[in-house]
């Protein structure tokens, strides 16, 4: 939010510079993120003086230059070469002196500079209005008034606006802030903290009255939805260029004027924080206004000149025929004021915060004006609002005021009642704050202290203050006048340590993390809430387990996710498009699923690979990443845990082009493959994907259920044997090492499998396995009669259950 600090002091007399200013308003809770500077002339015109043409003769080398001579004030007068036809002797003019900076109409700046035109010196520039900034001529030079004294800078003559804007970052609960007056009405909370007692001026709306009643506008409205809807016709109205100061206002803030209409409804708008809406009267058919809702799938233009379609509980105004503006979001193209409008009908409303925040959603519009609506502007600031911008409309544009103001209020809005307790604000805060002093920011804040007792006071808060409706609100309030940086710490701290196992969440992702991030992988963070269509992108999810929020940031983001892989997958592309295709993610987090009305979350580990297995080195070839990667990586995540006991079964599940499922029982530890390609190519992503998925509350419930088991060091060597094996092609190792094992249970060590060969020099369906096995006595050295028994036993077993053949 913008905040002007010349219209801010319109409120409140302050003289303040406004860095301190703006400390006090961060203080306060209106979070200063940055002072700059406007200027409605770029440069303010810093420089530029008044000078007098004291000769003007015909440049001797050039048809269409004259050189000059230029008293501005100083000792000597200025040689200067100009161009400008209309240049002659005794014209006051505005001289750009040598370092004076100007800029162009696309704001790049450019420096005058001593210099020599076609053999003839030049000690500055007479300037022209589009060279200045002060309009778009280029015909000749400005000529000024003669009676303007020489050397008078031209930013004292033009009163160039000059101002500083602070630029607030603006939480969501204060609406009541969102304008120069509520931002004045907190700067004067905290001044009066400082014993600085001024007055808060507001806009005089005392000479508003009726001219005449020859417009009346009907109004029907649905309470509901609009609680308070106001209205006034202002006939003979002309449509033109706003004046200077009202563009710079709205300039400042960021704003570009439109015509003098609009812009009187803007600057209401942020100098009251009360959004408007002008109608053009001769566009309302029936001279009938209804706010109402309708039937779904009806089609209306917007001032974007977009057609959208509406959703049965979007609020529309409309008139006898069709609808006319999206209430407190967004105009209709063809009902707002232009250059041919003489009449209007000026809006004045508080609509359903609600409402209006799933009619902007819905559309994808934010304006100015839905901002305010939904985050619930002040329904008892709705008439004079209108006043004010009827009488600023009049001064203007002219024009009459043709009917009584229309008020549609049937339910008022009552203020909120809160019970404040002392001593439950001493346990909040920290410290006492002395009751006086409590009283006393309570009644700057508007708040009204209805009784006081040694307990606590009776208090009521204003309904603009929708946020503060709780004791705990009171609290915050008085804190934040009273200032977080006045309460003492405390001299002495007290710490409990929590009785927490090694085996708590945390702590267990801390020590996985630390390893995979040692690994080489990346870890990242990923918004839980996606797009409904990812549910399509497998038979396993199913789109009524989705859970839908109620009010969405956006359809892309309207469901909690069923699955890791494809927030994943988006990190992964886009990445990719970044030109970074080598990567090693991995992510903690929960997906979310509703089965039979019952709502489920669980928390997953998964890891993603794609690309090369390590960074591009002149000393070690690319090798890609593949399944085996993969596992080796699945493998270490297990083992670190403690699980090293596991089943391997290929993996049911439809996200995989092959994959692997490693369990534990009937438990499913992790599930990894191969992504298949026609997911990858939702996410334009053309190299191959490995995804792992752990189901860590299963690893969770596990692992507390490990005993650690301590021994020492075997002190005895171990022994290595090798077999190259030739055995049919669908033999797997797995089945090597679960024979092994079984064989040899008490010395056998280790199996593995260092070589893969398959081609020339064998039979048809035939494969070549390279296995050692390691073995180890942990009492004896072993001999070589008991390793040969053992090898013997070993491949005996392959012989008989595997086909197997020594090479």
């Amino acid at each position: 939010m913008k905040i002007s600090y010349n219209w801010l002091k319109q409120f409140i007399k302050i003289d303040w510079s406004a860095e301190q200013t703006g400390e006090l308003l961060t203080d306060l809770g209106l979070e200063v993120e940055g002072i700059d500077l406007y200027q409605s002339v770029k440069g303010g015109l810093e420089g530029v003086v008044v000078g007098e043409v004291l000769t003007c003769e015909q440049h001797p080398n050039a048809d269409k230059l004259k050189v000059t001579t230029v008293n501005i004030g100083t000792n000597e007068p200025l040689q200067i070469v100009c161009g400008a036809p209309n240049v002659a002797a005794g014209q006051k003019v505005p001289v750009a002196t040598i370092g004076t900076t100007l800029y162009t109409e696309e704001g790049e700046s450019w420096t005058i500079k001593k210099g020599k035109i076609r053999g003839e010196e030049s000690f500055g520039m007479i300037c022209a209005e589009d060279e200045l900034g002060l309009g778009k001529s280029h015909d000749g030079i400005m000529v000024l008034d003669a009676k303007i004294k020489v050397g008078t800078p031209c930013a004292d003559l033009f009163e160039i606006e000059n101002d500083q804007i602070f630029e607030i970052g603006l939480t969501p609960n204060r609406a009541d802030a969102m304008s120069h007056y509520g931002t004045a009405r907190d700067l004067k909370a905290g001044l009066v903290q400082k014993d600085i007692n001024l007055e808060l001026i507001t806009p005089s709306v005392s000479a508003f009255h009726t001219d005449n009643r020859t417009l009346k506008i009907d109004v029907e409205v649905d309470k509901e939805l609009a609680p308070r809807y106001c209205g006034v016709t202002i006939s003979g109205i002309k449509v033109a260029e706003s004046p200077a100061w009202l563009q710079h206002r709205l300039k400042a803030i960021g704003l570009s004027p439109i015509n003098n209409i609009v812009d009187a409804t803007n600057y209401v708008l942020h100098e009251l924080g009360q959004p408007l809406h002008a109608f053009d009267a001769n566009k309302i058919s029936g001279n009938k206004i209804e706010v109402k809702t309708l039937k779904a799938g009806t089609k209306f233009i917007t001032l974007d000149g977009v057609e959208r379609e509406l959703h049965e509980d979007d609020l529309m105004i409309c008139n006898a025929e069709k609808p006319m503006c999206i209430a407190g979001v967004f105009g209709g193209l063809d009902s707002g004021v232009t250059e041919h409008t003489t009449n209007i009908f000026l809006e004045s409303a508080y609509f359903n915060p609600v409402s209006i925040r799933k009619t902007a959603k819905r559309h994808g519009l934010n304006t100015d004006a839905s901002f305010r609506f939904e985050r619930g502007i002040d329904p008892n600031i709705t008439e004079y609002a209108l006043k004010r911008a009827t009488l600023l409309i009049q001064e203007l544009a002219g024009g009459e005021v043709t009917c009584d103001i229309i008020d549609f209020y049937p339910n008022k809005i009552e203020d909120f009642q809160v019970r404040l307790s002392f001593e439950n604000a001493k346990k909040l805060i920290g410290e006492e704050i002395p009751k006086e002093t409590i009283k006393r920011i309570l009644s700057s804040l508007e708040i009204k202290v209805n009784n006081v007792t040694e307990a606590g006071l009776g208090l009521t808060v204003p309904v603009y203050r929708n946020d503060v409706q709780r004791e705990a609100d009171i609290i915050e309030e008085i804190l934040r006048v009273y200032g977080y940086n006045n309460i003492k710490t405390a001299e002495k701290f007290n710490a409990s340590v929590a009785n927490s196992t090694r085996l708590e969440d945390h702590k267990v992702q801390n020590i996985i993390g630390n390893q995979l991030a040692s690994q080489g992988f990346f870890e990242i963070m990923s918004n839980s809430l996606t797009t409904p269509n990812y549910a399509a992108l497998s038979e396993q999810l199913k789109e009524e387990h989705n859970i839908t929020m109620l009010n969405p940031l956006s359809n892309d983001l309207s469901v909690l996710r069923q699955s890791m892989l494809f927030s994943g997958l988006e990190a992964i592309s886009f990445n990719i498009n970044r030109r970074r295709s080598d990567l090693k993610l991995f992510e903690f987090g929960k997906t979310y699923h509703a089965y039979n009305e019952k709502r489920e979350e669980f928390k997953h580990l998964s890891l993603f690979i794609t690309g090369n297995k390590q960074i591009e080195n002149w000393s070690a070839t690319n090798e890609k990443s593949n399944f085996f990667f993969l596992k080796g990586h699945i493998i270490s995540v297990l083992e670190r845990l403690g699980i090293s006991r596991f089943n391997e079964s290929p993996v049911q599940n439809d996200l995989f082009s092959e994959g692997i499922s490693v369990g534990l029982g009937k438990m499913t530890l992790a599930e990894f493959g191969l992504v298949k390609k026609p997911i990858l190519k939702q996410f334009d992503i053309s190299q191959e994907v490995l995804y792992a998925n752990f189901k860590w509350d299963t690893i969770l419930t596990l692992i507390k259920k490990n005993k650690i088991t301590f021994q020492p060091i075997p002190k005895y060597p171990e022994v290595r044997r090798d077999f190259a094996l030739l055995l049919d092609d669908a033999v797997t190792f797995d089945a090597i090492y679960k024979i092994a094992k079984k064989t040899e249970k008490n010395l056998l060590k280790s199996v593995n499998l260092f070589d893969v060969y398959q081609g020339k020099n064998l039979p048809a369906g035939k494969k070549s396995y390279a296995v050692s096995f390691t073995l180890q006595d942990e009492n004896k050295t072993l001999n070589d009669k008991q390793i040969d028994k053992i090898m013997r036993n070993l491949q005996s077993q392959f012989e008989n259950q595997l086909g197997a053949e020594l090479r």
